[in-house]
């Protein structure tokens, strides 16, 4: 019987979560056992000493008084822990992915109606008595000829003079280039257009230079627009005809309103009248507070499904239906995934694989909620899923993986080289304005800040009539976030965990302990495929733990991670709030063993390079002493 009972308590960490009452019987029976003769026990293999503790303290297994104590646990020892080979990797003690882990119901996604826009119609471009050269360049440079939507109702609208707020779906708004073009040409003498960008990081000699030469097509951010005004003499305004404000509420929410002021009050300076156009592809408040300063008797311009006419709204508000209901691409396909903390790293790993390094054609954007974060999973994941497949399975054949990164804090030479990548690791500054060619797929692995973050985020992809698909991750906690898509008419289908990770089985670097029998049971095939994941997770893990710079970088991604958490708006709190994060389990989708205690004041970052706000911080310094160990 003793043997038997010592021998139940070497699980490995594969095997079904025990009850707690035979938790407890075992804890009795361990504190009896001192009291009987032990006999010599066979050393165990690695795979038998795997972590069936569903903490990151570690028991020193080879001492027998630890048998006499089983309340004395010793901590993670300093020195660097004792190699076994498995598959050609160290063994490192990890402990269960999938113990210990709340609860996943089936998402219930509420039914809703779907804003439609039919993206293209029948016309032409020459039914809209638009210069010549200008038609013949969409047929024969752009092989464009039908016109869209949005385009059919604005371009005469832009025509007869009027101001407009405009909204459509993503990748459809353009309107307004033809119409100012039209203009461009229709001017004696016309000579040639002369186009000039102004933004932040570029060489502000260089802009200068462009602005004395003369541009007729100004692109610009208000930011540095405000610079040139302040700052440059050879800028003037005298002839401007047109306002054009693209994503013009986010630009509000990035807190550029001080620098919009700067600019219209330079512009009407000139006493000139100018034509103005506002287009998003959501309504807000915040762009109706913008139509109100910026505009005069502005029309508001939509095509929703069975809209046919343009909408007369009032400047100081968006109307409500239109507010209330985002319009997202007809051909995309909108999935959501609940993942426990602890799995979001494996189950990311898992997809990614399976879209770029099993299938073909496949480009993903993923989504991460701070900047630290995206260094982090660029790093790691260049160095653990870019190896290459054992050369003696030829069962699947794959393509190479391709990592890139893009975020606020990098120098704009090197966002330049960002052109045409497989895999794009981003921060929220690529959810608008980004035109990536053959995007497929677009991964939410943080959740947006708001519904219309979300829009302009999958917005990315089936731009334009084009099939793409989205993927947002969500943990058990944050399922009634589907709830606040669905009140903006935005419905999501699910895809399991399980069959996500199912996806390992197709790479032999990560196979577990025995030979996978294709013909054995549904239960061994999931039990394969959690070894599976666990052999990826200790993967990343030995990385993260290799030595103290990556473990360090780890650990500022996790702190950023929890400053981003904080920042989420007042109205969402109920859903992400940083009371409900298990720390220890979201140390684990960062490839940490535990979760650094005095997480807040540990780990230091450079001010200059962190945009989250002084609040966020103090948030976060404040809840990560909530919990020192990590499982």
């Amino acid at each position: 019987m003793l043997k038997k009972k010592r021998e139940s308590k070497r699980k490995t960490v594969f095997e079904p979560q025990e009850s707690s009452a035979s938790k407890q019987r075992k804890i009795n029976q361990t504190g009896q056992q001192h009291t009987h003769k032990q006999k010599p026990q066979t050393p165990r293999s690695p795979s038998q000493r795997s972590n069936n503790r569903d903490t990151e303290e570690n028991v020193d297994q080879g001492d027998n008084s630890a048998a006499k104590s089983p309340s004395k646990v010793k901590t993670f020892p300093k020195k660097a822990p004792e190699e076994h080979e498995d598959h050609g990797r160290p063994f490192i003690k990890t402990s269960s992915l999938f113990r210990n882990n709340p609860e996943i119901p089936d998402v219930l996604s509420p039914a809703v109606n779907q804003v439609k826009e039919k993206v293209f119609t029948s016309n032409m471009f020459e039914e809209l008595n638009l210069h010549p050269h200008l038609v013949a360049t969409l047929h024969k440079v752009l092989n464009v000829t039908s016109m869209t939507s949005v385009q059919k109702k604005t371009i005469p609208l832009l025509m007869s003079g009027k101001d407009a707020v405009v909204r459509s779906q993503t990748g459809s708004d353009y309107p307004y280039s033809l119409k100012v073009t039209h203009c461009i040409y229709s001017f004696q003498p016309f000579t040639w257009i002369v186009p000039g960008v102004l933004m932040g990081g570029e060489k502000r000699k260089a802009e200068k230079a462009r602005l004395r030469k003369g541009i007729n097509v100004l692109i610009s951010t208000p930011g540095r627009l405000v610079d040139h005004i302040k700052n440059t003499l050879s800028i003037a305004f005298s002839a401007v005809r047109w306002l054009i404000l693209d994503e013009a509420d986010r630009t509000l929410d990035l807190g550029f309103e001080k620098d919009l002021t700067v600019i219209l009050n330079a512009l009407n300076a000139t006493g000139l009248a100018r034509q103005n156009v506002l287009l998003s592809a959501t309504l807000t408040e915040g762009l109706s507070r913008l139509a109100s300063i910026s505009m005069k008797e502005p029309v508001t311009i939509h095509v929703s499904e069975g809209s046919e006419e343009t909408v007369e709204a009032c400047p100081q508000a968006a109307p409500q239906a239109l507010s209330d209901s985002y319009v997202v691409p007809e051909r995309l396909q909108q999935h959501v995934v609940v993942v426990p903390s602890k799995l979001h790293l494996v189950c990311l790993a898992a997809f990614i694989l399976a879209k770029c390094k099993f299938e073909q054609r496949q480009k993903l954007i993923v989504f991460i909620s701070s900047c630290e974060a995206v260094e982090f999973l660029l790093t790691l994941f260049t160095a653990i899923l870019c190896e290459k497949p054992s050369t003696t399975s030829t069962k699947h054949t794959s393509a190479s993986l391709n990592f890139y990164r893009l975020h606020g804090n990098m120098r704009q030479e090197v966002r330049h080289y960002v052109s045409s990548p497989v895999i794009m690791i981003v921060k929220d500054v690529a959810a608008r304005g980004l035109d990536l060619p053959q995007v497929t797929w677009i991964v939410q692995y943080n959740p947006p800040v708001s519904a219309v973050e979300y829009v302009h985020r999958v917005g990315r992809t089936a731009r334009i009539g084009a099939q793409g698909s989205s993927l947002l991750f969500l943990t058990p906690s944050e399922m009634a976030f589907v709830d606040v898509l669905a009140n903006h008419n935005i419905s999501l289908s699910e895809m399991k965990m399980e069959d996500i990770l199912a996806n390992l089985m197709k790479d032999e670097r990560f196979k577990g302990r025995g030979k996978w029998d294709s013909k054995r049971s549904a239960a061994a095939f999931e039990q394969e495929v959690r070894e599976r994941a666990t052999v990826l997770q200790t993967d990343f893990e030995n990385y993260v733990h290799a030595n103290n710079e990556s473990l360090q970088t780890a650990k500022c991604a996790l702190q950023s991670f929890l400053r981003a958490y904080t920042t989420y708006p007042s109205s969402l709190k109920h859903i992400f709030h940083i009371r409900s994060l298990h720390l220890g389990h979201a140390a684990k989708s960062f490839g940490l063993r535990d979760a650094p205690q005095g997480l807040g004041s540990s780990i230091t970052t450079n001010p200059a390079n962190s945009k989250d706000s002084k609040k966020g911080k103090d948030k976060a310094k404040r809840y990560c002493k909530f919990s020192a160990i990590g499982q």
